[in-house]
């Protein structure tokens, strides 16, 4: 077949190129679908992988089959992604067929700053076990099953009228009657299908179902039910309903299939009033919180799992009477169910079955009480406010609903004895007018009046009664909540590994827990509190109703019945994102109680004591009267915040804090220009009245709301975060002393949105103060600070900053900047450093060290953050900001002193040991390791012969043969396969030496290159609120270079009396001096891999730029045709001056014909934090000492001056060489037995370099890293990955050698020379016409992989009779070889239009396939076989030795290379599926395959089939093999004669004797008369 693979995701379609007369295709094609949609969207997509066979521009061609999955089950695989995995091919429209085949691919899904951690691309053998690596989740069978899915669709409730008056005006004046404007249908997407069915009427019955086949478990984890609007124009979606499958089914032993109801799910969207534009259309759509009840759906879900042996489908049971469903034996089939016809009955009599099924209809009880509204935003303040609570339809003003039958909805009184629905009041500004002296800026919020008078409302609704399902939700949600307040307690208790496994054991409960706690069917709507203003929707709170749902049994009890509970109202839809929707719009205290009509003498069983019931009629309370108050002091302890958002363009802020408690606020001052202010002030807030009894509100105090703004000079301040905070209280009739007082200082986190916005250090108290007489507020200072026991306790540090340079410094206001200065400042202290003179000519600073003490916290969790601030000296004495920065935790920089005690105490920003670390710590001894490394050798040797599955030669590697890439590709396998004690001295056992391999930049591996330089980002601008800022690359405007050292004084004076101590640079002692410096920097680029396409065909023509400082290396004319994973094998040398050019980009372009060339991705690498880290990150260290060949030394110093040069620097003893094979360097012993020659000694301990005590830290090894390539334009998604290294040299030391050569290996040209001696055992296919005899005219075919146009057949062999075929024919295929990657290098262009050739790496395979030759017909295929040319079964000696085994058993077998071999004879299994998919023998070949290099060819050559030169000798055929026009006589002779000569010799002497009969009957009688005559 000639297959082509489709790759679907939602919409977007992309196909491979197509593989002709295949059936195993290899494509290695790589696409990209780029996305900008919610998670929620992306996640529900579906991805369709489908083969399609001989697709062309005029056909369509033939589905062979499906695989789909949708997006979110691969982001929650591990790492985001299926790696190398087979999916297994399904046909939708003939499940009885079983598996299609397997596709074998990689899928990754990448969101913003996730990173793709793929594994290696090394040489990939295809030989892997598809059935322990098909693409599924874990925990899914390996087997699936079909199965239907029935989703039946009953009828739907309470939908919103879907048209504004005028519009219902014109149409009826159009129609002439007033129908029900809304044609509802219902839309089911589940796996990619849907399908639909409509009705028209606001409660429209379908009682219609939807079936869909598909496999089973389905890798689509949630149905989407959608209620649409039909329109002539467009559909709207009214409501969305997402059913998620895991929900409603049970894998475990005691498990179900999916299955749902008949339930009632109920849809949320926008408000219900009608406007031709929805603002809040996407709420309808399924995005984001609802806002609004808008519909309910009945609705049932049920799997049958097929059985697909039998032929016939079966039947689906009948709905209730009436309903009757026609069968249609075809998948995604619509499946009507139809009602009776008559519409003289009341009601479908399925209704009362459905009822049945639902649950009895109850009547419920709403109760809410509205205890205090505050908060609430001036804007809206000035119209009068009414609230509205809804439950469903039930409550709401627009078009409520009420009893289906006689019963009305009571509605309570209003104040004006009207019936009313709402509360509406005159509003007090927030500051009550006995409190003149407070703050102005406090009428930022209004509250209304609900003093002791506290309004009602009452609902009663109708619902099916599902509250035991809500109930035993209840039950799991409080055992969760038990759960993570014991795992909180804990955590901070013990973390032994017990304790934490069992800890991590306990999570995953819980998360068990939350998600059976979700319950996908219950019947109540949530509970929705409007703010109405002016009868303007304003804000809302949505209420889960589970949650305030009423049993009699307290677990059962919803968490917040018959409580007090903070409500904040926020803006609906989109309009609650960003800056103005953050801010509260109300905060509310509701009293809410939700349960049966019958239970409703308890609604008011949990209100705070102290309140009464004021009846004003017999039915209902109208409104609560608090009989009991007290009053309390507020004392809020406002010291500082850290990591405030930045509000203004300057990068900073001017912030203030604003807290609310009860009905009163108050605000600290502004402090300017901060991101971390300290107020250190208290805030008292006298007289506050609360209500209801004094344990309670002990035991359970109101919430604190703690805002923080920014003060702008013009308009109103900006919205920083909030935060909230529950005061510590205390009663008269306690004593203020510990434990409980005076409160610690706590860190709460501020929220912006669901972002964190910095961190507010403060304490809350609640004193209750005892009844006083008259007003009693005396005058205070203007601003009291935080008092003693409160706040923390001082110590005296000293902090020393190094001041090294400022990098890449943006131009302020359009000036450039050119005397920057860095001010360093730490709890109202702090430091300023020289400026630097002239920017441009240097950028370092030339006093490195400076100092300041500052008091700061004992507690290190308490101390302030340091602020770095950049600002440029202008003319006249003007300073302008160029950026600033906060470290928030000044931890790492601490100092402490060493510990004598122990040896081995090294340097700070030591990097952790990796796989990587090329030599194990030297604590077993040496003779051991030698010893173990022979006998491993020897050991190697042996079991090389017996391995089964491997090449069976012994291949010594040859030394001459090794280049770079040999290193290379060796240590790539190392890095994917070994993983244990042999990795260390692998080069004894294969002879290469290796390379560290890192997955990931260099920088990461060694924790920024910031051993002791450090890089600080400087921010100007705002901060950006959406996600696409959320990175704040481009509010950096530059960077400053350097490090604090702060410790307490006094400090030890050990320390200081060390020999050669400089009392300028304090603790940064040895470091180097910060002059500019040359360098001269050289750039490998190894290759690039999972390039992002940038042409329309899905590929690229990628090629290097290097730059540095000003000079720029385009490598444009080597670019690599349509290539997504290019190798370059690249050096480049520059020239460069630190500190001006430090940073180096090496950037990865797609070359075009026409137009500018468009960046792929680039990478940016701070090489002066390289160059001066104590890792040594100028030259990696080899991993041995050679002075020539692949493995050179590349460092201009030999290992023993390193060694020497780093003692120096280290103040160090040493190094000293002493007899044996040792090495001494201060106290420490290394030997190495196997050289003892001085260099590799001192490269010995340079590997082991982190093992000396105090300076000693890990040395970069020889290395090649794997950075990410990234676009400007999409920030924080990885456009591909680049490999390569970087080596520094200073220009002031002795020249390096010329780079080392790592161009791509240039492929070596081979000719394969396949001879087919014979056949045999060949099935028999054609039935001769006249005789019926079996016999088939043989042909072979034969091609390498990837080159099925150079493909060679024999001549025919005709009417073999026993399936026996001659040949002695000769296939010859030349082709081009990469050894070390095992793969051919094909190079084709792809049309007649490309420009150029594009080259194909594909895997050494020679299929051989047997045909049956027909004139008349298309040949048919007999058998193949496909012969991997590193690692095939060698041929049996002779053909009954052959069997199917050859090729089934594969991996047992000894297998031979014909690069290692070179000449092969014996005979091979021709195999074929058969009707049961089995794999079955159809014959045998006899070959013999030859393998020269291209060069031994030419001076042997041979002609194909049986030509000259070296001609094959004609094979001696039987005659039957002659056509019987070419010889009829012979034809005759065989064909007839040899079947048919007795029955032949019997025929004719039948007729012999037949015709003496007749002679003899027609001449007797003239005889006989003769006779009697006598004549």
């Amino acid at each position: 077949m000639d297959p082509v693979v489709c790759v679907e995701i939602g919409d977007d379609k992309k196909y491979t190129s197509m593989k002709e007369s295949t059936n195993c295709p290899y494509y290695n094609e790589y696409f990209v679908f780029d996305f900008h949609v919610p998670p929620d969207v992306m996640f529900d997509k579906i991805l369709k992988l489908s083969v399609i066979h001989s697709k062309n521009l005029l056909r369509s061609g033939t589905l062979v089959g499906t695989f789909k999955l949708d997006v979110g089950t691969v982001y929650s695989q591990p790492e985001h992604q299926f790696y190398h995995k087979w999916a297994t091919l399904s046909d939708p429209d003939d499940i009885t067929a079983g598996c299609k085949g397997y596709i074998k691919c990689d899928i990754a899904v990448v969101g913003k700053g996730d990173n793709i951690k793929t594994p290696h691309k090394a040489n990939e053998t295809d030989e892997d076990d598809i059935e322990g690596n098909l693409l599924l989740p874990e925990g899914v069978p390996l087997e699936r099953q079909w199965a239907r899915f029935y989703v039946k669709i009953y009828r739907a409730e309470g939908l919103p009228k879907m048209n504004t008056s005028i519009m219902a005006n014109v149409k009826k004046a159009f129609i002439g009657e007033n129908r029900d404007l809304v044609d509802p249908y219902v839309q089911v997407l589940f796996a990619g299908q849907r399908t639909s069915v409509q009705k028209s009427s606001y409660e429209p019955i379908w009682n219609e179902q939807v079936v869909f086949t598909e496999m089973f478990p389905p890798l689509c984890k949630r149905m989407k039910v959608q209620i649409r609007d039909s329109d002539k124009v467009n559909d709207v979606a009214i409501g969305t309903h997402f059913i998620d499958l895991r929900k409603i089914a049970n894998d475990g032993d005691k498990g179900f299939l999916p299955t749902m109801g008949p339930a009632w799910v109920n849809m949320y969207g926008s408000t219900r009033q009608y406007t031709l534009m929805d603002e809040h259309q996407d709420l309808n759509e399924g995005l984001g919180e609802g806002v609004s009840f808008r519909a309910r759906l009945l609705i049932s879900v049920a799997v049958e799992i097929l059985d697909t042996t039998s032929t016939e489908i079966v039947s689906i049971g009948p709905l209730g009477e009436t309903a009757k469903i026609l069968s249609v034996p075809k998948s995604f089939q619509l499946r009507y169910i139809k009602p009776y016809a008559s519409s003289a009955l009341p009601f479908d009599p399925a209704y009362d079955f459905l009822i049945s099924v639902t649950g009895k209809i109850e009547e419920f009880f709403l109760f809410g009480s509205f205890l205090e509204a505050t908060m609430i935003d001036r804007k809206i303040g000035d119209k009068p406010i009414s609230f509205e609570v809804t439950i469903g339809n039930y409550g709401n003003q627009i078009d409520g609903v009420s009893k289906p039958s006689a019963a009305k909805k009571k509605k309570k009184e209003g104040g004006g004895g009207g019936e009313s629905d709402e509360e509406e009041s005159e509003l007090i500004q927030q500051n009550s007018s006995e409190d003149e002296d407070r703050i102005c800026s406090t009428q930022n919020y209004f509250h209304l009046p609900y003093f002791e008078k506290k309004p009602c409302i009452y609902i009663k609704s109708w619902w099916q009664d599902q509250r035991r399902r809500l109930y035993n939700s209840n039950i799991m949600d409080k055992i969760a909540d038990k759960l993570v307040s014991n795992h909180a307690f804990l955590h901070e208790r013990d973390e032994s590994c017990y304790v934490r496994d069992k800890l991590k054991m306990v999570q995953n409960f819980l998360h068990r827990l939350r998600f059976l706690a979700d319950e996908p069917q219950h019947s109540i709507p949530d509970v929705f509190v409007w703010m109405m203003s002016n009868n303007k929707r304003i804000a809302y709170a949505r209420i889960p109703s589970k949650d305030i749902l009423y049993s009699i049994v307290d677990e059962e009890t919803g968490k917040d019945c018959g409580k007090v509970k903070a409500v904040f109202l926020r803006l609906p839809g989109k309009k609650g994102f960003g800056p103005a929707g953050w801010t509260v719009q109300a905060k509310m205290e509701m009293y809410l109680w939700l349960g049966l009509n019958k239970q409703r003498k308890d609604f008011l069983s949990g209100l705070p004591n102290g309140f009464e019931e004021n009846k004003c009629c017999l039915i209902s309370v109208s409104s609560l009267w608090a009989a009991v108050k007290q009053v309390f002091q507020l004392r809020a302890h406002m010291y500082q915040a850290r990591s405030l958002f930045a509000a203004d363009s300057s990068g900073l802020s001017d912030p203030f804090a604003r807290v609310f408690f009860s009905t009163h606020s108050q605000v600290t001052e502004v402090l300017s220009e901060t991101l971390c202010p300290t107020w250190d002030q208290l805030l008292v807030f006298d007289d506050v009245e609360l209500f209801g009894e004094a344990g309670e509100l002990r035991d359970d105090p109101p919430i604190i709301v703690v805002e923080v703004y920014d003060q702008d000079t013009v308009g109103k301040a900006e919205f920083i975060g909030r935060t909230f905070a529950k005061p510590i209280t205390k009663m008269c009739d306690e004593h203020y002393g510990p434990p409980r007082f005076p409160p610690q200082l706590e860190y709460y986190q501020i929220y912006r949105g669901n972002s964190t916005a910095g961190d507010l250090l403060a304490a809350f108290e609640l004193l209750q103060l005892p009844a006083i007489n008259g007003p009693t507020d005396s005058d205070r200072g203007p601003i009291l600070p935080v008092p003693m026991g409160i706040r923390p306790v001082l110590s005296r540090y000293r902090i020393e900053v190094l001041f090294w340079g400022l990098r890449d410094l943006k131009r302020v206001n359009l000036a450039q900047v050119d005397r920057p200065r860095v001010d360093i400042e730490c709890a109202g202290r702090g430091v300023q450093s020289a400026p630097i003179v002239n920017f441009k000519k240097n950028p370092n600073f030339s006093t490195l060290v400076k100092w300041f003490e500052v008091d700061l916290p004992e507690n290190e969790l308490l101390h302030p953050p340091l602020n770095i601030r950049v600002v440029d000296c202008r003319a006249f004495g003007r300073y302008t900001l160029v950026g600033s920065h906060a470290v928030t935790s000044l931890r790492r920089f601490i100092y402490s002193p060493p510990d004598k005690t122990q040896n081995n105490w090294a340097s700070t920003g030591r990097p952790t040991h990796t796989m990587q670390d090329a030599f194990l710590v030297l604590s077993i001894p040496i003779t051991i390791f030698y010893i173990f490394c022979i006998e491993a050798k020897e050991e190697k040797k042996k079991k090389k012969k017996k391995k089964k599955g491997e090449v069976e030669e012994d291949d010594e590697t040859d030394e001459r043969m090794l280049d770079w890439w040999s290193k290379y590709f060796a240590s790539i396998e190392t890095l994917m396969e070994v993983r244990h004690l042999l990795y260390c001295f692998l080069f004894c056992l294969v002879g290469i030496w290796l390379y560290s391999v890192y997955n990931k930049e260099l920088e990461a591996e060694y924790d920024n290159f910031e051993d002791w330089l450090h890089t600080f980002n400087l921010y100007r601008g705002k901060a950006g609120d959406d996600d696409e800022a959320a990175l704040d690359d481009d509010r950096i405007v530059g960077r400053f270079k350097g490090s604090m050292c702060m410790y307490k004084l006094p400090l030890s004076e050990e320390f200081t009396r060390e020999a050669g101590f400089d009392p300028n640079m304090g603790m940064f002692q040895s470091i180097p001096h910060n002059d500019p410096i040359n360098v001269l920097v050289r750039v490998f680029v190894v290759r690039a891999t999972d390039l992002h396409p940038a042409d329309v065909n899905g590929k690229a023509d990628p090629y290097v730029v290097i730059k540095l400082g000003k000079s720029e290396l385009k490598d444009k004319e080597n670019y690599i045709s349509k290539q997504l994973n290019p190798v370059f094998g690249k050096a480049f040398d520059m020239e460069a001056t630190f500190p001006m050019e430090s940073m180096l980009t090496v950037s990865v372009y797609d070359w075009d014909l026409v137009g500018t060339d468009d960046l792929i991705g680039e990478t940016k690498i701070d090489l002066e934090n390289r160059y001066y880290s104590k890792h040594r990150a100028t030259c990696g260290i080899a991993n041995n000492y050679s002075v020539h060949g692949y493995n050179m030394w590349r460092d201009p110093m030999k290992p023993s001056q390193i060694l020497a040069k780093l003692c120096k620097e280290g103040k160090l003893d040493g190094p000293h060489y002493g007899p044996g094979g040792r090495v001494k360097v201060a106290n420490r012993i290394f030997m190495d037995l196997v050289f003892t020659v001085y260099e590799h000694l001192a490269l010995t301990v340079l590997k082991h370099w982190e093992e000396i005590p105090r300076v000693g830290c890990k040395l970069i090894p020889e290395h090649v890293e794997t950075r990410p390539l990234l676009h400007p334009e999409k920030p924080g998604i990885e456009q591909g990955r680049i490999e390569m290294w970087v080596d520094m040299f200073p220009m002031d030391m002795p020249a390096p050698g010329p780079a080392i050569d790592i161009s791509p290996r240039k492929p070596k040209k081979y000719e394969l020379r396949v001879v087919i001696w014979n056949t045999d055992e060949v099935i028999l296919e054609d039935d001769d016409y006249f005789t019926g005899e079996k016999s088939s005219d043989i042909f072979v075919r034969g091609w390498l992989k990837g080159q099925q146009e150079d493909k060679q057949d024999t001549d025919v062999h005709y009417h073999s009779l026993t399936g026996e075929g001659n040949f002695n024919w000769r296939f010859v295929f030349p082709f081009d070889y990469l050894i070390a990657e095992e793969k051919i290098v094909i190079s084709k262009k792809e049309s007649m239009f490309s420009w150029d050739e594009t080259e194909y790496k594909i895997p050494a395979r020679l299929t051989l396939q047997v045909w049956d030759a027909d004139h008349f017909s298309a040949d048919d295929f007999l058998g193949a076989i496909e012969l991997d040319l590193n690692r095939f079964p060698r041929g049996a000696k002779t053909a009954k030795q052959c069997s199917i085994g050859m090729v089934q058993n594969e991996a047992e077998l000894t297998c031979i290379s014909i690069f290692k071999q070179k000449r092969v004879k014996g005979w091979w299994p021709f195999v074929a599926r058969d009707e049961n998919d089995e794999m079955e023998l159809t014959g045998k070949v006899e070959a013999e395959l030859h393998l020269m290099s291209a060069e031994e060819a030419e001076k042997s050559p041979v002609g194909l089939g049986r030509n000259e030169p070296d001609p094959l000798e004609k094979p001696n055929r039987p005659d039957t093999s002659l056509m019987w026009f070419v010889n009829p006589l012979k034809s005759i002779r065989y064909f007839i004669w040899h079947n048919y000569r007795w029955l032949i010799l019997k025929a004719l002497g039948l007729l012999l004797l037949l015709l003496l009969l007749g002679l003899f009957l027609y001449s007797f009688p003239g005889y006989l008369v003769k006779k009697m005559l006598g004549a």
